[in-house]
């Protein structure tokens, strides 16, 4: 997240008003970037990630276990540690840098919930393969300094989501809710940071609506669980706050659990990768070739099962987080004739993309979103400024939003030196795939973000799925490989995702042959991965003629990950492989890096559970439960409880083998 900036924040009544001067300086201050930044050659391969935590606070005796909303107090522990201050020369407010054993020190930074910290490496990572090594031992050493910091009894747990956040009794020190910003049933304000960007941006978001958000997440169906089932935490007589009558209203939906804050979406943890590629034309290719695979990454990483104490019918967290910031009104929803908007606006601002950006021949015009909206104004100046088309469309896109936050103070002047204005938008068009320019006054180039996958519970995993991505975007790269799909059956596969072991049992849109018409060699021959008769050939020329159906199909998760028995699609990892030979990588580091592949290979194709499936078994499993689909505050105890000691043991005690398998026992 960074640093965050300080004013004098607009309430939404007066920041509605200057949003269109906003949208017109933040585009002048892109093309002011696009004009020094778009000829920007040769600048360094590098990637970073980016780890969020839960601050978890056990009372054993009690067997109990909250969120510890202690953020400010643990980040400035961390700036003021005089041992860490003197390895590092120097700690910026709120980001802690410091060096060890001649490596750069993670950073620090918060997040939106009192309750969570994020941590970056201290650098960033370069492509070679000694910083792949690095990355397991460093996300391990993030980990040790944060809780170096915290009380003992707390400690930095990677779930994506507290399985009773909203209960009403889950954090601490403890607040009743129903503050004025969020409004919420069941969270108080005080459990957002208290910098004014953050209830800001929900107060603003709920006045935007016009009601506060609606998260309503199918419960899962035990055997004894109610047909229908209302959500039993609901008070249909609070009045507080006019939004109150949501409820009342229908706001929550039968069968489904109810949430109605922002901090039920970004008070999720996600793993993120960040790539810096050599110029603008490799990172528009990266953005592109990515955006299919986000769906496929979300399945393979799905850890969100429970909601609110409540087990859920789906397995991942995007959904919600996108429910919790979308500000459209009625009319943009399509439940009213538009009247005072400008469009109806068929997602929220946090979703799947809607762009592809490439000048890419293989590009077709077919696989383009049918129901993107863009704002007209915005292209055309952009045009005029010397955008192409192509990426002017993309920014157009994003720039039908109103900027949520806006503080008076930037309204003062327009600083073409600095990137206020388009950052207000383009930081809250959450997208699974980011392209990011250039920040002025910078060396960083142009950058894309990876954003669609769950956290894991373990330093392993959440080293593994970075390091995946990391040799995909090398063998796309290197192999010029293709995975263009329409950004319809994107939108599709993203909700695919959502579903309960998805990972197993349902089937995704992908491309049927990736490969250019000079095709790689697979495993160092040119043969096709175990079990395949034949010699990969591409179905067709890599120039796009013919029906664009015709190039796609469903498979599973299994086949597009470890590829076909057939041989008529090859699989991403043994892509990799065939990466990993072509650069003569030494056998050790083959070694290394194979226990990785295992995971995601395991994960694929079932042999090992996601997260989200071995929780769901726990609580099942757990002599407390009644089938009834409730998650008890002792039950939630116990799992947050084998989380921790997953995280410690990582697998080698023979606990959570189904998670982990042998993968550990290796090393």
């Amino acid at each position: 997240m960074g640093l965050l900036a300080e004013g004098t924040p607009l309430d939404w009544p007066e920041a509605k008003k200057v949003a269109g001067h906003v949208r017109e300086w933040g585009i002048e201050q892109l093309l002011a970037i696009w004009r020094r930044a778009k000829g920007k050659e040769r600048d360094a391969l590098l990637w970073g990630d980016e780890i969020e935590y839960l601050v978890v606070t056990f009372d054993d005796d009690k067997r109990e276990v909250k969120l510890s909303l202690r953020q400010a107090d643990i980040l400035k522990a961390l700036a003021n540690d005089e041992k860490l201050l003197k390895q590092g020369g120097g700690v910026p407010e709120l980001a802690v840098g410091h060096k060890k054993s001649g490596k750069t020190a993670p950073t620090f930074h918060p997040e939106f919930g009192r309750f969570m910290l994020e941590a970056t490496p201290g650098a960033p990572w370069g492509i070679g393969f000694k910083d792949l090594l690095d990355v397991e031992p460093d996300m391990k050493w993030r980990r040790e300094i944060a809780n170096d910091h915290m009380y003992a009894s707390e400690y930095p747990i990677t779930m994506t989501t507290f399985p009773l956040l909203g209960d009403k009794k889950s954090i601490t020190p403890w607040y009743p809710p129903s503050g004025p910003s969020l409004r919420s049933q069941f969270v108080p304000d005080e459990i957002a940071n208290p910098h004014i960007r953050f209830p800001t941006l929900a107060a603003n978001i709920r006045a935007r609506r016009g009601r506060k958000v609606e998260i309503n997440v199918p419960v899962f169906h035990d055997e004894k669980t109610s047909k229908p089932w209302k959500d039993p935490t609901i008070d249909y007589e609070m009045h507080n706050w006019p939004e109150d009558d949501d409820v009342r209203n229908g706001a929550a939906k039968d069968d489904c659990i109810y949430m109605d804050a922002m901090a039920f979406g970004m008070g999720s943890c996600c793993l993120q990768i960040t790539f810096q590629a050599k110029n603008i034309e490799e990172g528009r290719k990266m953005y592109d070739q990515l955006s299919p695979l986000g769906p496929i990454m979300l399945a393979l990483t799905a850890a969100t099962p429970v909601y609110k104490g409540f087990l859920a019918d789906t397995d991942v967290r995007w959904n919600q987080i996108s429910a919790a910031v979308d500000d459209r009104t009625p009319e943009e929803l399509g439940e009213q004739p538009l009247k005072h908007d400008r469009w109806r606006i068929p997602k929220s601002r946090y979703a799947s993309n809607s762009t592809y950006i490439s000048q890419d021949p293989r590009l077709r015009p077919e696989y383009f979103d049918p129901d993107l909206i863009v704002d007209e104004e915005m292209r055309a100046r952009l045009v005029e400024g010397g955008m192409d088309h192509l990426l002017a469309t993309h920014f157009a896109h994003l720039f039908i939003r109103d900027p949520i936050v806006v503080f008076a103070e930037d309204l003062e002047r327009l600083d073409l030196d600095t990137a206020d204005h388009f950052e207000n938008l383009q930081s809250t068009n959450w997208q699974h795939i980011r392209f990011k320019p250039p920040p002025p006054g910078s060396d960083i180039g142009w950058r894309v973000e990876v954003r669609p996958m769950e956290i894991q519970i373990t330093d392993f995993e959440n080293a593994a799925f970075s390091v995946f991505v990391v040799l995909i975007t090398r063998a796309l790269l290197s192999f010029d490989l293709n995975f263009y799909l329409p950004i319809a059956r994107t939108t599709e596969n993203m909700e695919t995702a959502h579903t309960r072991d998805a990972v197993l049992n349902e089937k995704f849109y992908f491309r049927k042959n990736p490969l250019p018409k000079r095709q790689p060699k697979l495993n160092g021959a040119s043969r096709p991965p175990s079990g395949a008769s034949t010699p990969l050939q591409p179905s067709r020329p890599s120039s796009p003629f013919g029906p664009v159906e015709d190039e796609y199909e469903l498979m599973t998760v299994d086949e597009i990950i470890n590829g076909k028995a057939d041989g008529s699609f090859p699989g991403l990892i043994p892509l990799v492989e065939s990466y990993l030979d072509s650069v003569n990588v030494d056998v050790e580091t083959r070694c290394e890096l194979a226990q990785y592949l295992a995971l995601i290979k395991g994960r694929a194709n079932g042999t090992l559970w996601t997260a989200a499936k071995w929780i769901r078994h726990y609580v099942r499993e757990h002599k407390d439960y009644q089938m009834d689909s409730v998650v008890s505050e002792g039950m939630n105890y116990d799992l947050v409880k084998a989380v921790q000691r997953i995280t410690k043991n990582e697998g080698r005690d023979g606990f959570a083998k189904e998670m982990l398998g042998k993968c550990r026992e290796q090393r």
